[in-house]
């Protein structure tokens, strides 16, 4: 018998196991990646954004459809990271926009959903690029229209709009000559449909493992009291899975959930074929487990000290209270910078320059949307400049724009480190907010940048054959060097970014470059372009061994 709607409770399971899909396949999609480099790669972000919402979705108990939405809208959109997260968030929010309002959903509402998150995708991207996530998203929404008119059947509805999406990725390769030359679909539009693979997949019935989405915690930091602790009667929250070697049965359930009730409280038993999974709040989690070894192996055991935890939860929250105060206790400034680095001593050089606030980690792992309106939060200005410092992070500055309205936040769509310092060192503190604006986006535009790198996969690039373990340079538009010495592939990036107009060099080593090496390398770099200023810095990256900027 046909399928014709799916209930609120049903829609959230299929969006948990989308979330476990990519999480599981997250390092294949990795693999996909054009770019060498070890950065934020996609698979990576994209399952990191979906599984912020996806612990959103898990601390639900009996939702509508709204709750449900908007804990998806929500969680993802906070939790995007990098550009394919940002798209993602996008996707998902106008699509839970459009079954918001529903109690059932149908094909029509599907068809409908699938068109906004398209919709409200493209329209978050600046100038949107065929043969990427974006393309496949379309090819989904169009064939959802389509198979609307010609179905109520879902199973055969969701089947046939997957297998399109599937031909519409592996024409990608088609859309974008990197992606041919390389040898790979869209990395993106991978990751879409391996969320989709696995919401298909729970659709149908077939047994899906969530143990890595924990339940979020509540948003709402409740103020502590000692009476909070004597409150706690069973001290360790206690988990397992018992491992059955025949059939569970419903008075064996009985029995052990009435045991467990005469040991603690907050039990939950869940039953399935060849798995119990028990929780329950104990003062003595061993007798627990002696219990449940009566009905077979146990597996996934984990015991954590309810008591120990809320301590350090009092001390996280008075600590939390300590800053919130100092922070109001600042004088409250026209204007204030924010700014992404990657290294101590970069970090250093921001500081120095007076940047208010440094977010850490712009290249192994893009910060999120809620790592940007954290920073805001602690910025006060009446107006904040972003310095993303990354294409990658750009768009998750941007959505944090969007979501603040007490503060006016610019973002300088500053791509590399270098244009940050620039950004900062050309920043006017008599001059207005609009003036400012307009003469880093000037400066910044006229910085060159270089940063020397190792590859992770082989790949083949603008006809350069690259083999895992190579040395790159890569300039502001693609790969400018390929070599096995770090220094001599650096010289040769130099020598694609220096011209006639260039005055100075400014060099940065990472963490991975002693001082004797760096020091070596910029005497032959001055003895090379012995007009040319050389400044440099340690920068104290990790990844990249030389970031430069030629001005």
């Amino acid at each position: 018998m046909a399928t014709k709607t799916i209930s609120v409770d049903k829609m959230a399971e299929m969006f948990l196991a989308g979330a476990r899909n990519i999480e599981a396949k997250k390092e294949y999609i990795n693999e996909l990646n054009v770019f060498p480099v070890p950065d934020g790669d996609t698979g990576t972000n994209m399952s990191m954004t979906i599984m912020a919402a996806a612990r959103e979705v898990a601390a639900l108990e009996h939702p509508t459809m709204e709750e449900l939405a908007k804990a998806i809208s929500s969680g993802s959109l906070r939790g995007a990271r990098g550009n394919s997260g940002v798209i993602l968030s996008q996707l998902l929010r106008g699509f839970t926009k459009a079954i918001r309002q529903e109690k059932e959903v149908d094909t029509f509402v599907l068809a409908a959903a699938c068109a906004r998150g398209r919709d409200t995708a493209y329209k978050a991207v600046m100038k949107p690029k065929e043969g990427t996530i974006l393309t496949v998203a379309s090819g989904i929404a169009d064939k959802a229209a389509q198979m609307a008119g010609e179905t109520e059947d879902l199973e055969v509805f969701l089947g046939e709009v997957i297998a399109h999406g599937r031909e519409v990725l592996a024409k990608t390769p088609e859309m974008l000559p990197v992606l041919k030359e390389a040898g790979v679909v869209d990395s993106g539009g991978q990751g879409l449909i391996e969320i989709l693979q696995g919401a298909y997949d729970a659709f149908l019935g077939k047994e899906i493992d969530y143990p890595a989405i924990i339940p979020a915690a509540e948003r709402v930091v409740k103020a502590a009291s000692v009476t909070e602790e004597a409150e706690i009667r069973f001290g360790y929250c206690t988990e397992f899975i018992i491992l059955t070697e025949k059939e569970f049965t419903e008075g064996q359930e009985r029995e052990l959930k009435q045991y467990l009730s005469s040991i603690g409280d907050s039990i939950v038993c869940v039953a399935d074929e060849e798995v119990v999974k028990i929780h329950v709040h104990t003062n003595d989690p061993g007798m627990a487990l002696q219990k449940a070894l009566g009905y077979g192996q146990l597996s996934r055991i984990k015991i954590d000290n309810m008591r120990e935890e809320h301590q350090e939860k009092l001390i996280r929250d008075s600590e939390r209270l300590a800053r919130e105060q100092a922070q109001e206790e600042k004088e409250r400034k026209k204007m204030g910078f924010i700014a992404v680095s990657i290294g101590e001593g970069l970090n250093d050089i921001f500081r120095e320059l007076g940047v208010d606030y440094i977010i850490e980690g712009g290249q192994t792992m893009n910060p999120s949307t809620e790592d940007m309106l954290n920073a805001i939060q602690q910025v006060n200005a009446d107006t904040i400049f972003i310095l993303p410092n990354n294409k990658n992070i750009v768009l998750a500055a941007s959505q944090a724009r969007e979501l603040v309205k007490e503060k006016e936040i610019i973002v300088i769509p500053t791509k590399t480190v270098p244009q940050g310092i620039t950004a900062v060192i050309n920043f006017m503190p008599e001059e207005d907010v609009p003036s400012n604006e307009a003469v880093m986006l000037e400066e910044i535009a006229k910085v060159k940048t270089g940063q020397v790198t190792y590859a992770v996969r082989d790949t083949c690039i603008d006809e350069k054959e690259i083999k895992e373990g190579d040395i790159m340079g890569i300039g502001d538009n693609g790969i400018l060097a390929v070599g096995k010495e770090v220094e001599a592939t650096a010289r040769e990036m130099l020598d694609h970014l220096v011209d006639d107009s260039s005055e100075l060099i400014s060099l940065y080593y990472g963490e991975n470059v002693s001082e004797e090496a760096a020091a070596a390398f910029v005497q032959a770099v001055e003895e090379l372009y012995p007009d040319l200023d050389v400044d440099a810095h340690y920068g104290g990256q990790p990844i990249y061994y030389y970031v430069m900027a030629v001005e």
